[in-house]
């Protein structure tokens, strides 16, 4: 991968004692397997997330967050490197402009990504989002038509805004079974999925200053998981999962080539062509016996 040069690791140091292990342990899986560098592209709509979560997962500001931006402008590519192992992030803008898809957007991701070689995708999304619309299966196609159908599988869903209270009467566990199945169902759909395959794996993040923390100073989910180690647990799953990293190349960006396209037509159309050429010659064999035939009668 075409890699910016990284910084160290600081903000590894900022986290609470127990997950700096966690968070050791969780990596160290992948020196285990000699990876050792890590690209993880973040995307969604605009004002989900997205950079929040690459500041928790980061442990600094590295993308400027606000209540007057919901998101970033470009994309954004955060290198940060650790007793010799590498993670990349790449924060996007959202892919959403005007209640349709903004393909200027999405083009600009493509063309920031040719050449760079993705390990892992996160699908944000806010867990208080209450249903599936029909922007968001926009969105899961444009992402599948894009880059492919490795991408989805590449995938995890992050669900945001999850230190929330459900509708009444719903439990936490059952309200967050629903949305994130909404999701897994809709990916599985509209990204051509094969039945034998296994849902997209799901992820709840909370990245307020305000969520709830335990005695350890952790922050952890209304349910009492501490989220930070599950997330990064679960991209490691991904990244060391039996399917191969994509490798965003012009083929991918451009689609098929131009002169490529259509060839298979051409022995139809010669086929064609030449059917077409028999029948007017034959036609006019026939048109020249029959005025022969008539010169003949006019002439006895």
């Amino acid at each position: 991968m075409a890699a910016t040069p990284a910084r160290e690791w600081t903000g590894l140091q900022q986290f609470p004692v127990a997950t700096q292990t966690a968070l050791h342990n969780i990596l160290g899986k992948l020196r285990q397997r000699n990876k050792e560098s890590l690209s993880v592209l973040v995307v969604g709509k605009g004002g989900v997330g997205k950079s929040s979560t690459v500041n928790s997962i980061i442990g600094e500001r590295v993308t400027v967050v606000s209540a007057f931006q919901s998101e970033t402008l470009r994309p954004l590519q955060c290198a940060r490197s650790r007793a010799g192992f590498t993670l990349n992030i790449i924060d996007t803008p959202g892919l959403v402009e005007g209640g349709c898809i903004n393909d200027q957007a999405l083009d600009i991701v493509k063309r920031f990504l040719l050449g760079k070689t993705i390990d892992v995708v996160l699908y944000v999304d806010r867990l208080d989002g209450y249903r599936v619309d029909n922007l968001d299966k926009q969105v899961i196609r444009a992402l599948a038509r894009s880059f492919g159908p490795s991408f989805w599988r590449l995938a995890m869903i992050v669900l945001t805004h999850a230190q929330l209270s459900p509708p009444d009467g719903v439990e936490y566990a059952e309200f967050v079974e629903k949305r994130s199945g909404a999701l897994q169902a809709a990916i599985r759909q509209e990204a051509g999925l094969k039945k034998s395959e296994k849902d997209v794996p799901y992820v709840l993040v909370e990245n307020s200053g305000r969520c709830n923390t335990n005695a350890g100073g952790e922050k952890i989910l209304p349910n009492g998981t501490v989220w930070l180690p599950v997330l990064v647990e679960r991209i490691v799953e991904v990244a060391t999962s039996d399917t191969d990293s994509v490798l965003v190349d012009k083929r991918l960006i451009n689609g098929p080539n131009a002169n490529e396209r259509g060839k298979w037509w051409i022995p139809l159309l010669v086929v064609a062509q030449v059917r077409q050429t028999i029948t007017i010659f034959r036609h006019g064999k026939q048109s020249r016996a029959l005025e022969y035939y008539s010169i003949l009668d006019n002439v006895r």
